[in-house]
């Protein structure tokens, strides 16, 4: 038997993930009874770590990679705790 479950969400949140689950073949119902089965089954809850950085992240990434490329603020290869203690301290 079905019943129906009435929540809240985001405008844009519920939009997307209509969109998202039409893309893949799925009515958004599907997509929540699916997690919803999982919930159950596993009494708990996982996060996904978003596959897009933010833009802070970004930014620090490229920072970095530019050093690379520049052969600036780098430091080692250690091949000892020693060498990374003194290079710490200097």
């Amino acid at each position: 038997m079905k019943t129906v479950i009435n929540i809240k969400a985001d405008r844009d949140v519920k939009e997307k993930a209509v969109k998202t689950a039409k893309r893949i073949g799925l009515p958004l119902s599907a997509v929540v009874n699916a997690f919803l089965k999982q919930f159950i089954d596993q009494q708990s809850i996982t996060f996904a770590v978003p596959l897009k950085p933010t833009e802070w992240l970004r930014r620090i990434i490229l920072e970095a990679d530019k050093d690379s490329r520049e052969g600036k603020n780098i430091a080692g290869p250690f091949h000892s705790v020693k060498d990374v203690m003194k290079s710490l301290r200097s």
